[in-house]
């Protein structure tokens, strides 16, 4: 698989990673064996980067994680897990001693000394411009705590306010065919940054699939159920934020635009591989068939002229309304 250069880490990574949220939780029950089955197709397609967090399913997904990576020593994964969200998104609780509480935990759970990238977790908009954050992050990483410090976040602001820190390694944020505002600014600063891109949600939790119609349900402990007006969490990690109905209709056109033998998950991972300043895509998969699929896409033809403008019109007449302002 294609590797790029993750951001300030100077380390390669495969440019389709793996999201571990759906091994630990809100996605509906995945088996501990189901998991590692996904973890180890995954990794036998190719991937060699695994994104986590310490409340997928309070550790399940870390535990999981460091149990691949101590199983397949041979595979030079990098492991990024994110912090921050064990207690309330408070600006008072993100200090230095409750960094390290987290990071530890982490740590034991992954089976490491040295975490390669920690996220910091959605974190407020103060958070992300304080200058203590950072200050503290440099500490952890003069002591091999952590590698590498990145932060994850939900807008284009808090995106840009973190590229501009000379040690932010990279930021994950949500692109995909149906959230493309972060091209307009984000992309080309991080680039010019050499700060990496991860790139989540490029599916929109599955409605770029094209596989959803009106009638679809989802389990009650799925986030796609309980969290769609952002009762649990920021809406915009659920469907990426468009309404349902809308993005189904939405998702038909994309659909439409699939090439032989592909699927449409596939044109849409291509999509966010093809955007220039993206190091990493990292789809989730709940069966190891899913993974293998994903891996896949990095080896389809990029997309032409035609298909992007054709993506960008659907965007425009279904979706940009909904989104565009938002984030």
């Amino acid at each position: 698989m294609e590797t790029r250069v993750l951001g300030r880490t100077g380390r390669d990574v495969s440019v389709v990673g793996l999201g571990c949220w759906q091994l630990g939780a809100d996605w509906g029950d995945v088996s501990e064996r189901d998991a590692m089955d996904i973890l180890h197709a995954a990794v036998d397609a190719g991937v060699t980067f695994l994104d986590t967090a310490d409340v997928y399913g309070d550790g399940r997904s870390e535990r999981l994680v460091g149990r691949l990576v101590a199983e397949r020593p041979e595979a030079n994964l990098m492991v990024a897990t994110k912090m921050g969200r064990r207690l309330p998104q408070l600006e008072e609780n993100y200090t230095l001693h409750n960094f390290r509480g987290w990071l530890e935990r982490s740590r034991d759970n992954l089976g490491t000394d040295t975490i390669d990238l920690v996220q910091l977790h959605c974190p407020p908009s103060d958070v992300i411009v304080s200058d203590r954050t950072y200050e503290w992050l440099d500490l952890l990483v003069d002591e091999g705590v952590i590698a590498a410090y990145g932060v994850s976040v939900e807008t284009v602001e808090q995106a840009l306010a973190a590229i501009q820190r000379p040690n932010v390694a990279s930021v994950q944020i949500i692109l995909n065919v149906f959230r493309r505002k972060p091209l307009e600014e984000v992309l080309p600063a991080a680039a010019q940054a050499g700060v990496g891109i991860i790139a989540r949600v490029p599916l929109a939790s599955g409605l770029l699939s094209g596989r959803y119609d009106e009638h679809t349900t989802f389990a009650e402990n799925d986030h796609r159920t309980y969290n769609r007006h952002g009762e649990a969490f920021d809406v915009g990690e659920t469907f990426a934020g468009v309404p349902y109905e809308v993005g189904v209709a939405a998702a038909r056109e994309v659909a439409a635009l699939t090439p032989e033998g592909a699927t449409t998950a596939q044109l849409a991972l291509r999509w966010v591989i093809d955007q220039p300043g993206v190091s990493t895509v990292i789809p989730g998969a709940s069966r190891p068939d899913q993974a293998r699929a994903n891996a896949a896409a990095a080896a389809l033809a990029p997309l032409t002229e035609a298909q992007q403008a054709a993506l960008a019109d659907i965007y425009d007449r279904y979706v940009r309304e909904h989104v565009h302002h938002r984030w």
